[in-house]
């Protein structure tokens, strides 16, 4: 199981999405935890490091937890994702290594990962995601 921290920022039904450079699907802003980091210290992490902002840690908060097959992956590999909202400063950029920033619809839902889908689907059955 890869376990992975996700940011859900949502503006006028669209979410914010990455493209690392080499993938050929987009993930939500996010990744990995390191050892003995906590999800906001991840989500913190993260998001600075792929989008140049700052999370305000006392604004987030969860968003859901979902299970898929991890893409990129040997068959079985399981990615849980642990969203959460937060509100931020800055201006979001590609960094790192991203190489894309995009805002999609559900319309795009075959542009990102497994995991990704399951989310735009339950945001679009929440009607937060056009």
């Amino acid at each position: 199981m890869i376990d992975k921290i996700a940011w859900l920022h949502l503006v006028d039904g669209r979410v914010l999405s990455t493209r690392s450079r080499g993938k050929d699907v987009y993930y939500l802003p996010g990744g990995k935890r390191e050892p003995g980091e906590t999800d906001a210290e991840t989500l913190v992490r993260e998001v600075r490091e792929e989008l140049d902002v700052a999370i305000a840690e006392p604004t987030i908060e969860p968003a859901g937890v979902f299970e898929a097959e991890a893409h990129g992956h040997a068959a079985g590999v399981l990615v849980r994702m642990t969203c959460y909202t937060a509100e931020y400063t800055g201006t979001p950029r590609a960094s790192s290594e991203i190489e894309e920033i995009v805002w999609l619809e559900y319309a795009d839902r075959d542009r990102v990962s497994a995991v990704d889908k399951l989310i735009f689907d339950h945001l679009h059955e929440t009607g937060r995601l056009h």
